[in-house]
């Protein structure tokens, strides 16, 4: 199936620009808090990815029944009052723990996206961009891997399994590289880039699942029905840094 007949007409195609690339990835390296050029790396580097993953996505099942839901993520994420009643070992009550000691909220990353995506074509590639966007810290509750420098590095080496794409691999690739400085040589942080990277390719299409009924599981029951392991190295490396006496120091360096 071809994406094309989802794509609006006005909607730019991407082009791959590598130099671009690189200038975000030094600011981003200079203030990690400025987490709009994630998506500048992105756009400069993955090209018509989504495109192709969009394609894969709808040859399935599941994805066209998605499509046909057609339910925007973030409000329905930021909507706590179906989530609460969730049993307390549930995937829903997990993320709302995950995202009240993060000071998170759905929608904050929306418009964190929208300083960057200010033109919008409301097309099916746009609903499945936003799709992806959106369920990035619902990745976080499900692999484990938290919101310090190495988890969201970490993280997105598994996002890189799940859905490819180079601007992805570059920055977990880049951020390691950069948190790897900063670390004594017996932490080995380059193995939770590999970890990260083996673990999404070994589980299954997130983002082909209904969210809100995932939602609704016993989290064990939902990282071993998506085939989500543990994530050990990153475990491990976090385990060592926090006997350092200056572990925050470190990662607030990375």
């Amino acid at each position: 199936m071809s994406a094309s007949p989802y794509v609006h007409p006005d909607r730019p195609m991407p082009r791959f620009k590598p130099f671009k690339a690189m200038s975000r990835m030094r600011r981003l390296i200079a203030n990690k808090e400025d987490t709009e050029q994630v998506f500048h790396i992105i756009e400069a580097l993955n090209g018509r990815n989504v495109l192709h993953l969009l394609d894969s996505f709808l040859e399935t099942e599941k994805g066209q029944a998605r499509l046909a839901e057609c339910r925007m993520l973030a409000p329905v994420l930021d909507d706590h009052s179906w989530i609460e009643p969730l049993p307390e070992d549930s995937v829903g009550q997990a993320y709302l723990r995950f995202m009240r000691r993060e000071g998170l909220t759905a929608q904050g990353l929306v418009e964190e996206s929208e300083k960057f995506f200010r033109d919008h074509y409301d097309d099916t590639v746009e609903w499945f961009g936003n799709r992806l966007r959106d369920t990035h810290d619902l990745f976080h509750v499900l692999t484990g891997y938290g919101r310090d420098a190495l988890g969201e590095a970490a993280l997105l080496g598994f996002t890189y399994g799940q859905h490819k794409g180079n601007g992805l691999i570059f920055i977990s690739y880049m951020g390691c590289r950069q948190i790897r400085k900063s670390m004594p040589r017996e932490i080995d942080v380059m193995a939770c880039f590999r970890e990260g990277l083996r673990h999404g390719k070994a589980a299954s299409p997130i983002i082909q699942e209904d969210m809100v009924e995932l939602m609704k599981l016993p989290l064990a029951e939902a990282r071993e029905r998506l085939n989500i392991a543990k994530p050990e190295a990153y475990q491990r490396a976090i385990a060592q840094i926090s006997q350092l006496g200056n572990a925050q120091e470190l990662l607030a360096a990375a």
